[in-house]
């Protein structure tokens, strides 16, 4: 092998002149200090190398090792409740070995190699194992067991089987021998590298939503368990916050969060936010199912750059295992900047706002390793992907909203004078939408109501129909309208404050069941109807407005508790009794 030495440094950006030693996608250790790489570009004389930690101080001349093997993660026990940097180094254990920021060459491994895991081993000598499929297991948190898989791309057949005990990650726990008598030591880790997906046996349609108690969400712009959804906004319009309240309370088994070039102070109000928060399914601490990956904005570029792909592959791991994962990475602006940044220095030829031409296709490979899928030990698991989108001064024709546009199906917008307004979460009902609606309208119609489906429908035309009221009364004002466009706004209203607005401090109203929503949008249907009876028989909507019914289903979502939804069948007889007060029938 050469004696492979730096020739010029751009940034990240590192080049080695007239070498044969590397493959592209290898991971480096680059400098005197070992610095982490990767080569992104190899031609007749000279290997590109981005390297994912500060190049400060480096000089031309200092050696480039090569490592053989493609940029990895280890995958095993003690993921969870962690927090990587965006190559998987653990922030926890770089703190208490080096102080607050990551020293340069840091070698720490990603999993405590030291601790001791009380595994469970299902395999048995004899037995005859493929890819993917379980040989053991371990409690990893509280509320997570921890399958331990076979590699994906090895099989064979187990010639040796340690007993049930306390072991280390890399303790060997089975020997596995192929086909051509070559024996591995199966330990309770692996490695997968991040850049390929990880395989299954086959995909499936996604049916089940993934319930997150948001009603703007699980009711008007529902998502699938497997699906993508984008949330683009501006400045301040709560991209951060909506994806805070669906990784506290969506019904996902893990989430994994990925602070993609976030400012450090967000970051830390989210780590000090999940270590006091209790997970509502399993009473125990949130932490104990949700990982946390945090490449702030003051990180290396090109560790931001691998900072997705590291946090969907871990979420692909434990998708394998059979459970349902949601991923929220904020925000992929952050991580497209990168690309932008490495790309200029790379010389190439930029697309449009400078971004590179490959921009798109890097998107779709991304949120195509979202879905739910059958697993390769015959178990279903599921990968949700929610980005967060920051277009700058919200404009969303900028090339990253457009192009995440055509990737995802679920698209929320977040709006810059719904925010202003305090009306969270700040997701315009008009400019959003979903297409899982029809993929998910049997399970609702099975599992909360017959009639969801329809009740939905009639709330969204009465927010489009009030929605091209209000031009109208812009120009003319409300009072030329008739009383049955009257109704319309006003039961508007109710929808827009009583329904979509939500209260993220109230026990009742942070989370909201599948059915409480339901009951809410046919009390909501129940006096929308009424009015129009009433309208029809030439009754002034104003009486009914002067009664205070409008204003009291505002108040319903405070006033009706969670495990208290019979009270809703007072709120109907209240409107028979109004009603019956204004016509005497």
């Amino acid at each position: 092998m050469a004696d492979n030495k730096i020739f010029g440094i751009n940034g990240p950006v590192v080049t080695v002149k007239n070498s044969t030693d590397f493959s592209m996608m290898e991971m480096v250790y680059v400098g005197n200090e070992k610095l982490i790489g990767e080569v992104i570009g190899i031609d007749n004389d000279t290997t590109t190398i981005q390297v994912y930690e500060e190049t400060a101080g480096l000089a031309p001349g200092e050696p480039i090792v090569s490592t053989g093997n493609p940029l990895s993660l280890t995958l095993g026990p003690g993921i969870i409740s962690n927090i990587f940097d965006g190559i998987e180094r653990p922030l926890k254990t770089i703190a208490e070995n080096s102080g607050d920021f990551i020293q340069r060459g840091s070698d720490i491994p990603a999993l405590d190699t030291e601790k001791l895991w009380e595994v469970t081993i299902t395999a048995k000598v004899g037995d005859t194992l493929q890819g993917g499929q379980i040989y053991a297991s371990c409690p990893e948190t509280p509320s997570i067991t921890h399958y331990v898989m076979v590699p994906p791309l090895l099989s064979g057949t187990v010639t040796a089987v340690s007993p049930n005990g306390q072991y280390k990650v890399n303790d060997q726990i089975i020997e596995l021998t192929d086909n051509q008598g070559v024996k591995h030591a199966l330990t309770l880790c692996q490695k997968w590298p991040i850049r390929n997906p990880r395989p299954i046996q086959k995909r499936l349609e996604c049916v089940t939503p993934l319930i997150t108690g948001q009603r703007v969400i699980d009711t008007m712009l529902p998502i699938a368990k497997g699906g993508t959804a984008a949330i683009p906004g501006g400045f301040g319009t709560g991209k951060t916050m909506t994806q805070h309240q669906l990784a506290k309370w969506c019904d996902a088994d893990i989430i994994i969060y990925v602070g993609c070039g976030e400012r450090g102070n967000e970051m830390t109000q989210v780590l000090d936010e999940f270590g006091d928060l209790i997970d509502p399914r399993t009473g125990k601490k949130l932490t104990d199912r949700t990982v946390l990956i945090a490449n702030t904005s003051n990180m290396p570029v090109a560790a931001r750059e691998a900072s997705i792909y590291t946090g969907i592959t871990l979420a692909e791991y434990y998708r394998d295992m059979g459970y349902d994962v949601a991923m929220m990475a904020d925000s992929t602006s952050r991580w497209a900047e990168a690309l932008r940044e490495i790309s200029g220095r790379l010389e190439e030829m930029p697309a449009e706002e400078g971004f590179p031409a490959y921009l798109p296709s890097r998107l779709s490979e991304f949120y195509e390793r979202a879905g739910i899928v059958e697993t390769l030990c015959d178990k279903t698991g599921s990968v949700t992907v929610i980005g967060a989108v920051s277009p700058q001064g919200a404009d969303f024709s900028e090339p990253v909203t457009q192009n995440t546009k055509r990737f995802t199906r679920c698209f929320w917008a977040l709006d810059k004078a719904l925010a202003y307004a305090r009306h969270y979460p700040a997701i315009n009902w008009i400019s959003s939408y979903s297409e899982y609606d029809t993929d998910l309208a049997r399970y609702m119609e099975e599992h909360v109501h017959p009639d969801f489906m329809k009740a939905r429908g009639q709330l969204i035309t009465i927010l489009r129909e009030e929605n091209k009221l209000m031009e109208i009364v812009k120009l003319i004002g409300a009072d030329v309208l008739p009383d049955d466009q009257k109704l319309t706004i006003e039961i508007a209203r109710v929808i827009r404050v009583g329904f979509l607005q939500q209260n993220a401090y109230h026990k009742d109203d942070t989370y909201v069941p599948l059915l409480k929503q339901y009951k809410m949008m046919d009390v909501i249907l129940y006096l929308y109807d009424k009015g129009r009876e009433l309208v029809s028989n030439g009754v002034s909507i104003t009486k009914l407005v002067e009664n205070g019914l409008f204003d009291s289903l505002v108040k319903m979502k405070y006033e009706v508790e969670n495990d208290h939804l019979e009270k809703f069948d007072q709120y109907k007889e209240n409107i028979d009794k109004a009603i019956h007060e204004i016509t005497g029938k």
